[in-house]
This record gives C-alpha cells, sequence and structure tokens, in this order.
C-alpha cells in the first residue's frame, strides 16, 4: 500500500534468451503486460522508459518474481517446441478499443500451427473491410509471441509484415510448422 492507502502498480521485467533473439517480459499483478522484442540494452531502455510513462511506475527487475515466473516457463517452453498455448493472466491496459478486441480474437481463435488473413480476422470482429485496421492493431500489440500477431498473413499468401521483423516472423510459422525452417 502506498501513503494513501492503494495498492502500488509494480512492474517487474527479465530478459529470456529465444530462437528469435531476447525477449523483454514485462508484467504487473494483473499479468504479462509487455513483450519486446530483440531486447538490446537501448531498446530495453526505450521500453521500460515508455512502461514508466504509461504505467506510472518505474519497472524493476526481477527474473525470480513469482509475477514473472510462470510466463518465463512458457515462453521457453514454446520456443522448445514443447507447448503450443499460453495459458497466463494477460494485463491488457497498454490497448484499448478496436485494437484490443482484435487482439483479443486473435489469442482466443487463432491457434498453433494455423494463419488468419488481415480480413477474416477483421470480419470475425465485425469489421469486414477492416483489413488495414487490423493491420494496425497488430503493429500495436503489447504481448506478440503470447498474443500471436506472427499468425497473421496477407490473403494473397504474403506473409505480412511483424513488429519483430520479418526473419522473427518466418521463424516463428516454422516453429510452429506452417513454414519451412528457414535456410538463414
Amino acid at each position: 500500500m502506498d501513503s494513501h492507502g492503494q495498492d502500488e502498480q509494480r512492474v517487474v521485467w527479465a530478459v529470456v534468451g529465444t530462437g528469435v533473439g531476447p525477449l523483454m517480459l514485462a508484467a504487473t499483478r494483473e499479468g504479462l503486460v509487455n513483450v519486446v522484442f530483440h531486447a538490446t540494452d537501448a531498446v530495453r531502455e526505450r521500453a521500460l522508459e515508455q512502461l514508466a510513462a504509461r504505467l506510472g511506475t518505474e519497472p524493476v527487475e526481477d527474473p525470480d518474481s513469482p509475477l514473472l515466473a510462470e510466463a518465463i516457463r512458457q515462453v521457453e517452453a514454446y520456443f522448445a517446441g514443447e507447448r503450443h498455448d499460453f495459458d497466463l493472466p494477460l494485463d491488457w491496459s497498454l490497448i484499448s478499443g478496436f485494437n484490443r478486441q482484435v487482439l483479443r480474437e486473435l489469442a482466443s481463435g487463432v491457434p498453433y500451427g494455423t494463419v488468419v488473413g488481415y480480413g477474416d480476422l477483421a470480419g470475425r470482429v465485425g469489421q469486414p473491410g477492416g483489413a488495414q485496421a487490423v493491420g494496425a492493431a497488430m503493429g500495436a500489440n503489447p504481448l506478440p509471441v503470447v498474443v500471436p500477431c506472427h499468425r497473421v498473413v496477407e490473403s494473397d499468401g504474403g506473409i505480412g509484415g511483424f513488429g519483430g521483423g520479418l526473419e522473427a516472423k518466418r521463424k516463428l510459422l516454422a516453429l510452429e510448422g506452417v513454414l519451412p525452417e528457414p535456410l538463414f
């Protein structure tokens, strides 16, 4: 409790090595709140500044935190090919409105080893013709990998974009058996 009798927001973070490079995971008492690709020092510092500004508290590095332990375990199992679904509490506070609606549908309705088109996903949330808006929602996803925006592809068979980079998207889709393993 803080001096006003309110529960203080606690944000903890850790970096996990994965098949697509280091990922920064951040969590609150509500659940996993952020996953950041390419968590080098500079990227991590920028992400931590953004989290502090958005959540009103300074994130603390704490890889042993109970708030992060299960998320780390599940992410490691996913990249080891031992886990196909994430079963984690998620803190959706960094996203709202249409973007949150699309990401929730993606998380619950597009299983491991499958893909969906941007337009198809737009139709699932009642916005046929909203493919570009779905693309924007994917770009705003604060929880990539766990909320699998890598599973959203172009209707013509193209891979589409990806905030973590196309190489990471290809590797994730290969891990799930959707694409052949990249040669390089």
